[in-house]
């Protein structure tokens, strides 16, 4: 039996692992954490409607039920050319390697003075400890949140989260009868933040603002973060008494030093079937890979899960286990997320032929906790899983 090693365990070391399973390889994951963690649902944490472990996909279960075997080790180094991976704790070697070690951030003076819900997991709890000072503070307070852009990659922005968290933040303090008290600033490095969702829902985004009493600070780049606030580059200070920020992915730093062909921006270069080019047997999916296509591409989980089912069933035509057409995940693009508000979400549609958004009150909060929910049970196999989801 052929040996596949994974290395990561998210979105797309997961669902790789999974389907080569089920092409009949021996798989190995390498994962520091102990669970894959579900960041869209994450955004709730802080606001507590989702304790942490509701988040968190534990690996030895998922190892259980999908019969690979879960390594817990931090990769420092890649030897791509001989399939090679090598970790604190060892070295692994297979037939065939599969990069899914998610990304890097673009690096911002004084990072240590904000939380990020698309950082480490435990931000989302230290961002509840934060909230909960201002809150019982019961006085006014500033409160600022945004997300940064990478000039080098338009598909490493992730900004999404950034917009959810601040709605269900708008939501929880009006719960606690105290939203009069903050004043809630949303930043972006950009001019146009949610433009690549398309002209309808840049304007939503616009009136959603406007309604929710949300101020606005677009299109300066930063230039550092203080304890107390935000510099930006014409040296504008935006005051915070806490600061959530999202910086744009970079090239995970272990790439750097290995023998993969990387982009400007420091992601692995793949062609559309996810091979890493001039690598033969080797693959690089999700965060980790550049991705072609519009200008409004986005890396995200879906397109992560696409790029790891289609890879599992390139190896397998690579390998000679079956025969078959391999499959591009380029006609796959696109974007797609309910963007949740605590009190109701909005759903979100980009392709090459059109973008909109639409209000979803009520219901669309539910809509993405039922996801959070069938994600959870699906992957353990306690419910059927959807076909393409």
């Amino acid at each position: 039996m052929k040996r596949v090693i994974v290395l990561g365990g998210g979105f797309a070391g997961v669902e790789a692992a999974i389907f080569l399973r089920k092409e009949g390889f021996a798989v190995d994951l390498i994962s520091p954490r102990p669970y894959m963690y579900i960041y869209p649902t994450s955004i709730w944490v802080p606001v507590y409607e989702a304790e942490f472990a509701d988040v968190c996909l534990p690996l030895e279960d998922l190892q259980k039920v999908h019969g690979f075997t879960w390594i817990e080790d931090e990769i420092v180094q890649i030897e791509a050319k001989n399939k090679k991976a090598i970790g604190k704790k060892g070295e692994y070697q297979g037939d065939f390697l599969v990069i899914a070690m998610g990304a890097g951030k673009v690096k911002h003076e004084g990072s240590e003075n904000y939380l990020s819900i698309c950082g480490e997991p435990e931000d989302a709890i230290k961002m509840r400890d934060r909230i909960d000072e201002l809150v019982a503070a019961k006085r006014s307070g500033k409160i600022a949140m945004g997300f940064g852009g990478n000039p080098k990659d338009s598909s490493a922005v992730r900004g999404g989260p950034a917009f959810e968290m601040m709605f269900n933040l708008h939501n929880y303090l009006k719960k606690k009868g105290l939203r009069d008290r903050f004043e809630l600033t949303f930043f972006a490095t950009m001019a146009e933040p949610g433009k690549r969702l398309g002209p309808q829902a840049l304007k939503m985004m616009d009136l959603f603002f406007n309604k929710l009493n949300i101020k606005k600070h677009f299109g300066k780049k930063i230039k550092k973060f203080e304890p107390h606030g935000i510099v930006f580059e014409d040296d504008s200070f935006l005051e915070s008494d806490f600061t959530m920020f999202i910086p744009a992915n970079a090239g995970h730093p272990v790439f750097q030093d290995s023998d993969l062909p990387l982009s400007d921006a420091g992601f692995i270069l793949v062609d559309e079937y996810c091979e890493v080019k001039d690598k033969p047997g080797v693959y690089a999916i999700g965060d980790s890979a550049y991705i072609e296509g519009p200008q409004w591409r986005a890396k995200q989980g879906h397109i992560a899960e696409v790029m790891a089912r289609n890879s599992a069933n390139n190896i397998a035509i690579d390998a000679g286990v079956k025969v078959g057409k391999k499959e591009s995940y380029i006609h796959h693009l696109n974007i797609i997320c309910v963007m949740d508000s605590g009190d109701g979400a909005a759903f979100v549609y980009r392709d090459d032929k059109r973008g909109f958004m639409l209000p979803m009150p009520i219901v669309g909060h539910w809509l993405k906790k039922g996801w959070g929910w069938y994600c959870r049970n699906s992957k353990l196999e306690k419910i059927p899983r959807l076909p393409g989801l």
